[in-house]
């Protein structure tokens, strides 16, 4: 082995990105000492990628003081990377279900706000380009309290200015752009976004997500007469029309929101951190890809990073290997292409101690180590 590259998602609640790649290289090593090893922390767009992004791209984690979903005071933060012109936001920091209290989650009222703080800060710091992860979201808003954020007025048929939540939308007359930041004429906007729903409608945004954030149906039927409502407003102000976009109705319309209003391009969240890391250029001339994630099984082909390192790899005739912390259908893992997928646990281990981050790096290194044994086994009967 001259060339193996670690590209892991981050082992949720124990380990980063960066932390599980640093471990796996240890394993490497012990078996292939020569060997060229690159360790790229990775995410899918979710929790972990700003972290990974900052760390992988010489970036600067930017802390600052915004208004969460009920408008309290919270810090939060994003990335800047090392271009300085590039900022990665996770929408969920500022706007995430986490964020509130599960008896007051109520998307009527829920706003995001926050999420517009974050990047009108980066806009004033000289960003001109944002990737944002919209996951996790406590809102339905259709983005626009996040607009809000940005000079963006919402008026209703007397010409006042409508407040924040999801109660406004169906409210809204017309949308006053005189206010708006002068820097967004500029700014591109790059949104990790992995459902196909659109805006409203039995498959839109509330319908299909407003009841976990705290809706009943009364609720879900005037968020949705609401989204409806507002993409009539947005098809007449903006020429426009997001209602059956795939992806409109991603984080409670926040997609539909950047669509209409600030002319993002939706794309998969581990297609944009692996085109951000000019990956396919980083991975040419490997021998083995090592990826991973804390828990892998059929939903790992849906989005998820392993499943995105995997394709890089195909497209390169990389095989790809992958551990985790829990496996389920290993043959339907395998039958997407990986040669092999282990589970990291030396046995049965109570929940804690799973989780505690020296045990889980031991076990990582441990698993990488046997692996490559039988690789280097083999090779040397060649």
């Amino acid at each position: 082995m001259k060339k193996i590259i670690v590209a892991s998602d981050s082992f949720k609640g124990c380990l980063s990105s960066s932390e599980v790649a640093h471990a796996a290289a240890e394993g490497i090593r012990e078996v292939f000492p020569d060997c060229e090893v690159l360790e790229i922390p990775v995410a899918d767009g979710g929790e972990g990628t700003v972290d990974a992004l900052v760390r992988a791209m010489d970036g600067t984690l930017i802390r600052c003081r915004v208004h969460d979903p009920l408008m309290h005071i919270i810090e939060s933060s994003y990335g800047i990377l090392g271009d300085g012109k590039t900022a990665v936001i996770e929408m969920a920091s500022a706007s995430g279900l986490t964020l509130v209290p599960e008896e007051k989650r109520n998307p009527l009222l829920t706003t995001t706000y926050g999420t517009g703080e974050l990047i009108k800060d980066a806009l004033l710091r000289g960003c001109d380009r944002f990737l944002i992860g919209i996951g996790g979201s406590a809102t339905n808003d259709a983005g626009t309290g996040m607009l809000q954020a940005l000079g963006f007025l919402f008026l209703d048929g007397k010409g006042d200015e409508l407040g924040k939540g999801g109660h406004i939308l169906e409210k809204i007359c017309s949308i006053d752009h005189s206010q708006v930041m002068p820097q967004l004429q500029t700014a591109v906007f790059t949104i990790a976004c992995d459902v196909n729903n659109p805006f409203s409608g039995e498959n839109g945004a509330a319908w299909t997500y407003a009841r976990q954030k705290g809706a009943d149906e009364w609720m879900i039927r005037q968020l949705d007469n609401g989204l409806k409502h507002f993409a009539n407003i947005i098809l007449e102000t903006e020429q426009r029309d997001i209602d059956c976009i795939p992806g409109a109705g991603a984080a409670g319309g926040l997609g539909g929101g950047f669509l209409a209003f600030l002319r993002a391009t939706l794309k998969s969240g581990v297609q944009m951190v692996l085109e951000v890391l000019d990956f396919d250029e980083q991975i040419r001339g490997a021998d083995l890809l090592i990826t991973g994630e804390g828990r892998m099984d059929r939903q790992t082909g849906m989005g998820k990073t392993p499943a995105g390192i995997l394709e890089a790899g195909e497209k390169q005739g990389i095989p790809v290997i992958a551990i985790a912390g829990s496996i389920e259908d290993t043959g339907f893992l395998n039958q997407l292409g990986f040669l092999a997928v282990f589970p990291i646990q030396p046995g049965v281990v109570m929940w804690e101690k799973a989780m505690d981050k020296e045990f889980a790096s031991q076990n990582i290194q441990r698993t990488v180590e046997q692996q490559l044994r039988i690789m280097r086994y083999f090779q040397s009967l060649k």
